[in-house]
């Protein structure tokens, strides 16, 4: 009597260092960053804790890149998702109401992880300053595209971004924390925005 084992995909190194990317990804996603260690991805990806750190021989790097990849991902998402509409204003308005989409907790908790991890992960601290100020750089050109066309009387497109993100950043977290939709605070968020732009009244929410 004989035997038959399943063959075994062998995968390529480019093949195998995705898996795990994936895997951290996954896990990232669903339970947050400090989740991400080699045992946990090992399971997910269904291989050995060896095998991880073969490939990923820093976990600090790992949870960093995973960092990037989630908050990349939705700025390239929200760049196209504001790209063609006609005026700073209307980009701005979309912009504030998806931020603070419930859809977008998964983000949100990378956000508030990070803050903590990255005190004791140099990596993942670098990660983060990258990321925010590529999003100091995206808002900036929206104050500025506003400004350009008078509908908004700011005069310090960087300072007025950083604000921006800061408020939208602490609603998210908010929200996170207590459980709770943050899109109920677009209103608040369009008012308090319009004031600090010098925009219309009504014409963020």
């Amino acid at each position: 009597m004989s035997t038959t084992k399943a063959a075994r995909t062998r995968l390529t190194p480019a093949e195998r260092s995705t898996q795990i990317q994936d895997a951290a990804l996954a896990i990232a996603r669903e339970e947050g960053l400090s989740a991400l260690t080699l045992r946990a991805v090992a399971r997910r990806a269904g291989v050995a804790s060896g095998l991880i750190t073969h490939y990923e021989p820093s976990i600090d790097e790992l949870v960093a890149r995973t960092f990037t990849a989630i908050t990349a991902a939705e700025l390239t998402e929200l760049r196209a998702l504001v790209h063609d509409l006609p005026s700073p204003t209307a980009r701005l308005r979309v912009l504030i109401r998806a931020l603070l989409a419930e859809a977008r907790d998964d983000v949100t908790l990378a956000w508030v992880e990070s803050s903590a991890l990255g005190r004791r992960n140099p990596a993942l601290a670098t990660a983060v300053r990258e990321q925010m100020n590529e999003w100091m750089h995206f808002i900036s050109e929206l104050v500025t595209a506003g400004i350009a066309d008078q509908s908004f009387a700011s005069t310090e497109p960087v300072d007025t971004a950083w604000q921006l993100i800061g408020m939208i950043d602490g609603l998210n977290a908010q929200a996170l924390l207590r459980r709770t939709d943050a899109e109920l605070f677009v209103t608040q968020m369009a008012r308090a925005s319009e004031a600090i732009l010098g925009a219309k009244r009504g014409s963020l929410g």
